[in-house]
């Protein structure tokens, strides 16, 4: 997509609304042409995302009262949600220079804006295209040509940025731990699997892929700042519904939503992340599963408003690197 006369023959093209192609990153060096049997297999993955999202929605939307979530929306406050917008965005700032961590480990030196509007466009197609994660196979291809970096270094660097995000996720679960009584845990078991988990996980990063942990505790403290601000989204979303309840139930199922929405079993994670957020809240802590879904749908509107901010870069990828 982007022009480059000294490379433009060498270049194959890139169709982001693949999905990202994780079990082979080479693929995206050398891409051959597509066979009428990978097409069918991509249009199946297609239809197959499609049904799974719109079963999701339909078994979720089936299981709630729409009078009580008409009334949770009328008295919404929109400057509560305006202010969960606001550090939805934050968060993606923070995101974006956490990657940028994990590139400068690969010795990827790019410039802090050029990484900041791809990774927007990057957004843009993971959640608003099919393919679900196309956006991260887009930064592999764009790299490796402008770049010369090799897909399989760009790619594991990306995939170590999700790995973080992972883990901080991990690492706020754990500190909620002690608001929930009622999941039976005890706060010492929750922290020792977590730091138990620390440990194995440093050290194969360490052991097999010591090339990407030169920024390695920087882009996870990153990281835990990414989830912080996303919880805080969330928290502000329950302040404009005017909730007056306990929090920590309805942070602790976003956080699991947000794990199981990773998986590319639906378009953007609609629908698969409502259906876990409703079944934790109702089914293990006995909540408002009409406050869930209401939560769910909102950050689900909130970042799609943010990744509309990278489309410019569809149109416009010339932009992309202007300084």
């Amino acid at each position: 997509m982007v022009n480059n006369d000294n490379q433009e023959e060498a270049s194959p093209s890139f169709d982001p609304s693949e999905s990202f192609p994780y079990e082979d990153p080479e693929t995206l060096e050398v891409k051959k042409p597509k066979t009428l049997k990978s097409r069918l297999w991509s249009l199946t993955k297609l239809l197959l995302k499609i049904a799974a999202t719109s079963l999701l929605l339909y078994y979720v939307l089936s299981k709630i009262k729409f009078d009580e979530v008409k009334d949770l929306l009328e008295k919404a406050n929109p400057w509560w949600m305006a202010a969960a917008i606001l550090t939805y965005f934050i968060s993606i700032i923070i995101s974006a220079f956490r990657l940028l961590s994990f590139f400068r480990s690969i010795n990827l030196h790019i410039s802090w804006k050029f990484n900041l509007r791809l990774y927007m466009l990057g957004i843009f197609y993971n959640l608003c295209l099919p393919g679900g994660i196309g956006g991260d196979g887009y930064k592999i291809y764009l790299l490796n040509k402008r770049y010369k970096q090799p897909a399989k270094k760009v790619f594991w660097a990306i995939l170590f940025d999700r790995l973080s995000g992972f883990w901080a996720i991990g690492f706020i679960t754990a500190v909620l731990v002690v608001f929930l009584p009622q999941l039976n845990i005890p706060i010492a078991l929750a922290w020792g699997i977590f730091l138990a988990g620390t440990a194995v996980y440093y050290f194969v990063a360490y052991k097999f892929f010591n090339d990407y942990v030169k920024h390695f505790w920087e882009a996870h403290a990153k990281a835990i700042a990414v989830q912080t601000f996303q919880v805080l989204t969330i928290i502000l979303v329950m302040i404009g519904l005017n909730y007056d309840g306990k929090f920590s139930p309805y942070l602790s199922a976003f956080l699991s939503s947000s794990m199981a929405a990773v998986v590319p079993f639906s378009i953007g994670g609609l629908g698969f992340r409502e259906f876990i957020f409703k079944y934790v809240i109702t089914e293990m802590f006995h909540l408002n599963g009409e406050l869930a879904v209401v939560l769910s749908l909102s950050f689900y509107v909130i970042s799609a408003i943010i990744a509309l901010l990278g489309v410019y870069y569809v149109f416009r990828d010339d932009k992309l690197e202007e300084a």
